[in-house]
């Protein structure tokens, strides 16, 4: 499949030109710049004549792009947090995108809501828990129409690109679609069989290579360890700088000579694909970005989503009559929820971890990540329960740590995020846990709530310690925000019928 060529391949010594300038202060800006005419005859006109002078370079630019428009931020909220998240969504929501040569955004047939700030495109993993808000705010409309742009991204695409965008086409994010697609209230069999083949094309996606991999290789995303299990593990198909933080990354490359500047991108672009970008998760050194391996590690929040992938299509086949393809997804989900045990838990120190591909082992680092294999359903019992313990280890006053680490990367300490916190919660649910999970939702609902009543609004990243707005990272910090909104909706819901429960038992 001959995939768009994102704007750095587009317009080549062009954009790498306006990058190494500085003409924006974000090197997204340029990325997502629409050509007012043919990009050939841009680059063209640009060859021809090129010109190095920065102001010279910024009226070439303004003459031939637009630039994408700065929306501004909701005016901060003095209503109730609830209404504030009702009043944000048609804000986040955009109509249907047509577009135009050259730009790299893609099409999108239906409505969708955005995550907000710079990320003005739909995003695949932060969808699921915007949707998580949207089904709790009435808008089962949006829920079904986004749940239909990402079935026709699949189709297009034969994946889930990262986000909306050319230059995210060459990676994914972690495959929840199988998620938004319990969140349909469609169920008509039409509408189920044709989700059941969009599963079946995710999962494609992320097996492809398998058939012919020898123990001990890895292809793409997909790894045989020597003992013939399968696992997975993040990719980037493209070994080039990301367009969305070009100056970025050729930065890093330059400033670290002694490593190979496409095998350094490629982890990147992986750690990218991962929806952790960044975290010492990834990194040898904590404080060394240049010292990036996601290539190497079987991360254990995807191979749990793989595994609920994987029974979410032997169940739907099931229900659908078709015994055979539920027969074999029965299988496959089995012989990866075996590997997970082996490989994926660390019974030394008590909880699920990444496998260390080079070094042959389990890691040692406990990450908000252990939650997934509770939340997926592929944890034992017992070792649920050590987890569980283990994770309490990451909870501060205001939620769960991504990592208790102090590295300056935004997955780290002392950031927490809203998806860690839903699934910590959901999963300590499932298996009992029920006063922590209580404890991680009282304390980010309390820790969202008070921020809000301070500063009128919601951050994509909170500092759980310290109890505000987040930072560190590549970015400046983003307020709006598609997931926290949904997360923190869906968690006040949980708490209020909680509450409600506990109120009849004690009239009782």
């Amino acid at each position: 499949m001959t995939l768009a060529p994102p704007p750095s391949a587009l317009f080549g010594p062009l954009f790498e030109a306006v990058q190494r300038a500085r003409l924006h202060a974000d090197s997204k800006t340029f990325a997502d710049a629409v050509p007012r005419r043919a990009p050939a005859a841009i680059l063209a006109d640009w060859l021809a004549a090129p010109v190095r002078d920065a102001t010279a370079l910024r009226t070439f630019v303004v003459a031939n792009f637009e630039l994408p428009p700065e929306r501004g931020e909701l005016s901060a909220g003095m209503e109730e947090l609830a209404d504030h998240i009702a009043r944000l969504w048609p804000w986040l929501t955009r109509p249907p995108l047509v577009t135009r040569e050259g730009e790299s955004a893609l099409a999108v047939a239906r409505r969708h809501v955005v995550p907000g700030g710079r990320f003005r495109e739909l995003y695949y993993w932060d969808s699921y828990f915007t949707m998580l808000g949207l089904v709790r705010s009435g808008r089962q409309d949006l829920v079904e129409d986004m749940i239909a742009v990402f079935g026709d991204l699949l189709d297009s695409y034969g994946h889930i690109p990262n986000g909306t965008r050319s230059y995210y086409l060459s990676r994914s994010h972690p495959p929840v679609f199988y998620l938004m697609a319990a969140l349909s209230r469609d169920g008509s069999a039409a509408a189920r069989r044709g989700r059941l083949e969009w599963m079946r094309i995710e999962h494609r996606f992320w097996m492809a290579g398998e058939e012919n991999l020898a123990p001990g290789d890895a292809h793409r995303r997909v790894a045989r360890l020597p003992d013939g299990n399968l696992l997975n593990r993040y990719w980037d198909d493209r070994p080039a700088p990301r367009d969305e933080s070009w100056r970025e990354d050729v930065a890093l490359a330059e400033a670290n000579p002694g490593r190979n500047a496409s095998a350094l991108w490629r982890e990147l672009r992986a750690g990218a694909e991962s929806g952790w970008d960044f975290s010492s998760r990834w990194l040898d050194d904590p404080a060394d970005l240049a010292s990036i391996r996601t290539t190497s590690l079987l991360p254990i929040d995807l191979n749990s989503l793989l595994h609920g992938l994987e029974r979410a299509i032997a169940t739907a086949a099931d229900e659908l009559g078709e015994a055979q393809t539920a027969a074999l997804f029965a299988a496959r989900a089995a012989a990866r929820g075996a590997a997970i045990e082996k490989h994926l838990w660390n019974d030394a120190r008590g909880y699920y971890a990444d496998h260390d591909l080079a070094r042959g082992r389990v890691d040692e680092r406990l990450t908000g990540a252990s939650a997934f294999p509770l939340f997926c359903g592929v944890a034992r019992p017992d070792r649920a329960r050590r987890t569980a313990e283990s994770l309490a280890g990451l909870l501060r006053p205001g939620g769960l740590l991504a990592t208790a680490v102090h590295s300056g990367q935004q997955w780290d300490a002392p950031n927490g995020w809203a998806p860690l916190q839903w699934i910590a919660v959901e999963g300590l649910r499932a298996y009992g846990c029920d006063a922590l999970a209580a404890d991680v939702a009282g304390r980010w609902v309390a820790m969202v709530e008070a921020t809000y009543r301070e500063t009128g609004l919601l951050f994509e990243k909170y500092d759980v310690e310290t109890c505000r707005g987040g930072g560190g990272g590549e970015y400046a910090p983003v307020t709006g925000f598609g997931w926290t909104n949904g997360v923190t909706l869906a968690l006040m819901e949980q708490g209020r019928a909680r509450n409600d429960r506990e109120g009849e038992r004690r009239c009782g």
